[in-house]
């Protein structure tokens, strides 16, 4: 799995690209809390080149809402679509997320957010 680290004014997006299994998963909760612990909390999540997603990549999330959450920010998920967006509505997790098409629609929504 890669990371591709964009900040673009007050979002900060993060593109993963490969499988989010376990191993996957431990290395984006990593990136995730180490972006909040410098402050980012507006985050976007690009799925577009993801082609899985496991359970602990589904716990990062869980943790990376609530930890923006917390301090008073937002996360979305963006370009969550074919077997990525199955495994979202099996686990009944779709309507937890802001999803958006595209990475360019979460960051201007997040951008937008709060003015």
């Amino acid at each position: 799995m890669e990371l591709a680290i964009v900040q673009e004014g007050a979002v900060v997006s993060i593109a993963v690209k490969g499988r989010l299994d376990s191993v996957g998963a431990d290395m984006l909760k990593a990136r995730i809390s180490q972006l909040i612990e410098s402050g980012t909390t507006r985050l976007v999540i690009d799925f577009g080149q993801v082609a899985y997603i496991s359970s602990a990549g589904f716990r990062v999330l869980l943790v990376a809402a609530r930890q923006t959450e917390h301090t008073n920010g937002a996360l979305a998920l963006s370009g969550v679509g074919g077997e990525v967006r199955r495994l979202f509505d099996l686990a009944a997790l779709t309507e937890m997320f802001t999803i958006l098409p595209d990475r360019a629609q979460a960051v201007a929504a997040l951008a937008n957010r709060d003015r």
